[in-house]
């Protein structure tokens, strides 16, 4: 019997050699193990173990007669594990295609992925072979499990996804130049339910994985963020964010980036060795567990508000294995010939199952939770009887499952005084103006310490002020912006709700009553059938705060 012959372009690198190690226990493959020295390439063979496949160095460059090298090898698929893949282009694979082989790549870069299918689709479908493109975490793995928890849907509200390595586990340099590419740049993100930008290394956040812990990341450059948007239609949000675990590199990162942005400081390509060395120090408090964390919100097949989890965790330094998983699971699909010819990203041929079928051999669990609410803050403060009593596009605002986005105007004023402006400015209070363009997202989640939230994004013409509200029944909510908690007591009536402010904290300190802002916030539905709102702040001693009203409607009425 044949062997299947597969060329692992970049063989002795970081990935190359992790897929290498996965698929020599196959037997019925031959693995051509390429690097610009087929010494490296036979050193590293040999510390291979038991190996079933068959293995054979090979030396190659793609930038000098690739062609030529292919013609001689005549491998049945070709792997791409090189990188970094950022403002790299087709060259490879398209050698690859037209030499009659099958092209994976485990490419990650947006533009290489945005442009792959256009370069490569005709060539492969001539040569009656495939062309994947991503089979990596990003945007393979995310993607198919995002296609597997929203499977049946009616609506996708938000998608955040979240990758954390363990500490220890081998960086290359073609690694870490791809992060600085696009440190304190701009970078594509999904936000309210369009594509917009936002910077790379920065938005930081902590987030928990269970059975790994709490990890800090921040905002990365991939393709998910502008792809998964228009894929599952998502009404608001795409995230993507990434953390390493060593604090000083994170934060490392993140102060560069900050410079980057300020521009300050331009490219830093020239510390990367500096920095790599620096790893063997950084390093030393971390471990060998990573993680990948995603949660997606909306309404599930009934139309019940569901917020859906998976979670990976990896440990024994098996995290990086995971990148390479998606190219052996695709391998299996080309193999078996049930892939289509044409180019493609490679979740098209691939489910989750087929992907988690290639971790039994390490030390990776992944788990998925939902969680399903049947009833809004709004619901639980207000009780059944005060909700049925609001109108409808106050219920339909309110509601559990009500649409996340809204936009419409305001005219804003804001307080001139100068602790009028300080105070604005902590708060991140809109600037004064008429009919300014406004827009209302609404993050319907939970927190063990909560239960049930919802966290208000306001954009008045692009600025954001963020808040956190919770239910506590008998007519009563907390709005929380942070480190401030005002407790509001809803007013509801057939015409619409006051919310008066009763008391006010930092975190749970209480403060004196008597210094607390004045709030005057009403909410009803005006003569064209449109969600109205008017909010006017005043604190004592300091006089006008900000006053903002004007109107929303769905941005989505499915």
């Amino acid at each position: 019997m044949t062997a299947h012959g597969i060329l692992i372009i970049g063989g002795t690198g970081v990935f190359g050699k992790r897929l290498v190690r996965h698929l020599s226990g196959q037997p019925g493959l031959a693995l051509y193990v390429s690097s610009r020295s087929a010494a490296k390439a036979e050193t590293f063979i040999k510390t291979l173990k038991r190996p079933q496949a068959e293995l054979r160095p090979v030396t190659l460059d793609t930038s000098v007669n690739l062609h030529e090298q292919l013609d001689n090898i005549r491998p049945r698929i070709v792997v791409d594990c090189s990188g970094p893949f950022q403002g790299a282009g087709y060259e490879t694979a398209q050698a690859a295609v037209s030499a009659g082989a099958h092209f994976i790549d485990l490419a990650d870069a947006r533009d290489y992925l945005a442009g792959f299918a256009d370069a490569l689709d005709v060539t492969a479908r001539q040569n009656s072979v495939s062309a994947l493109t991503g089979a990596s975490s990003t945007p393979t793995v995310s993607t198919c499990v995002a296609r597997h928890l929203t499977k049946g849907w009616q609506r996708v509200d938000t998608v955040d996804i979240a990758i954390t390595p363990g500490g220890k586990s081998e960086v290359g340099q073609s690694v870490i130049k791809a992060i600085f590419s696009y440190a304190g740049k701009d970078v594509p993100s999904w936000v309210t339910g369009r594509l917009s930008k936002t910077i790379g290394w920065q938005s930081a956040r902590r987030i928990h994985i269970p059975g790994l812990g709490h990890r800090r990341v921040a905002a990365v450059e991939t393709y998910d963020a502008e792809y998964l948007g228009p894929l599952l239609d998502v009404q608001s949000r795409v995230s993507f964010s990434a953390g390493l675990e060593s604090r000083v590199e994170q934060l490392g990162i993140e102060a560069i980036a900050a410079l980057r942005k300020r521009r300050i400081i331009g490219s830093v390509n020239a510390l990367i060795p500096l920095l790599l060395k620096a790893r063997q120090i950084t390093r030393i408090p971390t471990s060998t567990s990573g993680g990948m964390l995603v949660k997606i919100c909306g309404l599930d097949a009934d139309g019940i508000t569901t917020e859906a989890k998976w979670s990976l965790v990896a440990h024994q330094d098996h995290g990086p294995n995971i990148p390479i998983l998606p190219a052996a699971a695709a391998i299996r699909k080309l193999l078996s010939g049930s892939a289509k010819q044409g180019a493609d990203f490679a979740h098209a041929a691939l489910s989750l199952a087929d992907i988690q079928s290639e971790m039994h051999a390490y030390d990776i669990k992944t788990a998925t939770s939902l969680v399903k609410t049947h009833k809004s803050i709004f619901e639980t403060a207000l009780g059944p009887q005060g909700m049925n009593a609001l109108p409808q596009k106050l219920r339909q605002f309110h509601g559990a499952s009500g649409p996340v986005l809204w936009s419409g105007q305001a005219d804003v004023t804001r307080g001139a005084g100068a602790l009028s402006r300080l105070v604005g400015w902590i708060f991140r209070f809109p600037q004064s103006g008429q009919s300014v363009p406004v827009t209302v997202s609404i993050d319907r989640t939970r927190t063990p310490q909560e239960g049930p939230i919802e966290v208000w994004t306001r954009r008045f013409a692009g600025k954001s002020m963020t808040s956190v509200l919770s239910g506590q029944g008998g007519g009563l909510m907390l709005e929380r912006f942070a480190p401030f908690t005002f407790g509001l007591k809803l007013e509801q009536n057939a015409k619409g709700i006051q919310m008066p402010l009763r008391h006010w904290c930092i975190g749970k300190l209480p403060l004196p009553g008597f210094l607390a802002p004045r709030s005057e916030t009403t909410e009803h539905i005006d003569g064209d059938g449109r969600f109205r709102f008017d909010v006017r702040l005043r604190a004592p001693f300091i006089g006008s705060l900000v006053h903002y009203r004007g109107w929303l409607e769905p941005t989505h009425e499915g």
